[in-house]
């Protein structure tokens, strides 16, 4: 998540959006409301197929309970890419496996006790709870010992910059999950997640010995929430999260006096490893020149199964192909089925297939990567302009239970971020996100987080829309270039 695009999600839900589809809905048969734009029968045999199989969820099941965490660079990781690769050639699907070089870092030893503070019990240390977060340099194997300086945002730190040389910075910036709870867990994520990836280098350059995050997400089990950082040419340094409550209880201790923390994380950054996208296409017809690209990541972080990042978007998307397979579907435009690799540490897969790409038609891009929730409409990156081409999908959206949509500028998934950035529509499925924090990251995403019957609504929701855009009759407007920021 080098663009840290999974903070901008979740924005104003748009009532007024509300309001245009039920104004348009009102009075008009479903087959009325989508009468030349798309076949309707065609997209209701879509949906239907979509809710009655679980394919998608047997495909999860494989890439979590048989391999597991993966992690770019990892053993993982490339049985994820086997694994995905054999079964869009058992669907029938195009495959290419186009080469990708990618970060190589692996976890360590992580340990961290309290072994000051006041009115310590003679004898006594605490253990903290804590992750190495990627990226992290390594202490020395006996670890280091150091004060703790606890800072509350970016502002703080700089304020007390006399303070920070030669210790622990500690980040207490908390998740809101009020935010969450509220449909606003991407601003919520944006927040803390910002410190999260920034921090430990603002600490580098004052001089910190090390950098510790309080855990970016709710649902506060004492579970650390791993994640990337950057370092933006600071000097590495040891870098944790650590669990909600094991910052809070730093911040009561050094309330009432100094602490001194025990360190030890030892991770290594090595080489550039080799790995691959995968990429399953169904050609298209008399437009297949044209590409409407749908997808979700084939890595995950290595602390758990990866089943909401992003095991359950790409299984979304491999449901999508396996529904026009079997109902024997032949798109106007050519849809490709992709598996990015090495979004979490890098984008290194994102990146490579824009530089490799980008002069090909590419007529909207579809990511998902938010999760296994319950599908409450579309988040959609289109021109004002290009919005009221949408208004005959809503009525099949609604069907669903998914009747939102939110028009967002330059939204869109990590991976399809360049893509995005260059003017390319893009779309994600706006989901339920309460929970996703509560997990996202942790030992805790495992299958089990994943209902099925979310997924097959998901699966319906991404194959109407993947199939929507594949058969448009007009093109859609590209949006301005932006600059894409690391």
């Amino acid at each position: 998540m080098m663009k840290m695009t999974k903070m901008n999600l979740h924005k104003t839900a748009g009532l007024a959006g509300l309001m245009t589809l039920l104004a348009i809905s009102a009075g008009s048969s479903l087959a009325e409301q989508t009468a030349g734009v798309v076949d309707v029968s065609t997209l209701m045999r879509i949906r239907d197929a979509a809710l009655k199989s679980d394919y998608a969820y047997e495909r999860l099941t494989e890439l979590t309970d048989q391999i597991g965490p993966r992690l770019s660079g990892s053993l993982g990781a490339e049985a994820a890419v086997t694994l995905v690769a054999e079964g869009m050639r058992r669907d029938g699907l195009q495959v290419s496996l186009p080469a990708v070089k990618v970060p190589h870092w692996v976890r360590g030893i992580e340990t961290a006790e309290l072994v000051e503070y006041a009115h310590r019990p003679a004898g006594l240390t605490q253990k903290v709870v804590l992750t190495a977060l990627g990226g992290s340099a390594a202490t020395a194997a006996a670890g280091l010992t150091a004060p703790v300086v606890i800072v509350h945002s970016e502002e703080e730190l700089q304020q007390r910059a006399a303070e920070i040389k030669g210790r622990i910075v500690l980040f207490d910036v908390a998740y809101d999950q009020h935010l969450a709870d509220n449909g606003h867990a991407g601003e919520a994520y944006g927040d803390a997640g910002w410190i999260r990836f920034y921090g430990p280098a603002r600490a580098s350059r004052l001089g910190a010995a090390a950098a510790l995050v309080r855990s970016v997400g709710g649902a506060d089990y004492r579970l650390p929430h791993t994640g990337m950082t950057g370092w933006d040419g600071a000097a590495p340094i040891p870098a944790a999260a650590v669990t909600a409550e094991d910052a809070m209880l730093m911040s009561r201790l050094a309330a009432k006096g100094a602490i001194q923390l025990h360190l030890t994380l030892t991770p290594q950054t090595l080489p550039d490893a080799d790995s691959h996208n995968v990429i399953g296409e169904i050609g298209g017809s008399d437009k297949a020149a044209e590409i409407v690209i749908v997808s979700g990541h084939l890595d995950s972080w290595d602390l758990a199964q990866g089943a909401i990042d992003d095991g359950a978007g790409l299984a979304a998307a491999l449901g999508v192909a396996d529904v026009f397979q079997q109902l024997g579907l032949k798109p106007r435009r050519t849809v490709r089925i992709i598996g990015w690799m090495n979004e979490e540490n890098g984008v290194r897969g994102g990146k490579a297939y824009f530089a490799a790409n980008q002069l090909q038609h590419h007529f909207a891009a579809i990511e998902s990567d938010i999760g296994g929730g319950r599908p409450l409409g579309l988040i959609a990156s289109v021109s004002r302009e290009n919005e009221s081409q949408f208004a005959a999908l809503k009525p099949l959206l609604r069907s669903i239970g998914a009747p939102l949509f939110e028009r967002h500028e330059y939204a869109g998934g990590t991976d399809i971020g360049a893509l995005t950035a260059s003017g390319v529509p893009a779309f994600e499925p706006l989901l339920d996100t309460r929970s996703y924090f509560s997990y996202h990251h942790t030992p805790a995403d495992t299958l089990d987080k994943v209902e099925p019957e979310n997924l097959r609504r998901q699966v319906a929701l991404l194959a109407m829309l993947t199939w929507y855009l594949a058969e448009m009759p007009s093109e859609l407007k590209h949006l301005p270039a932006v600059a894409d920021e690391e």
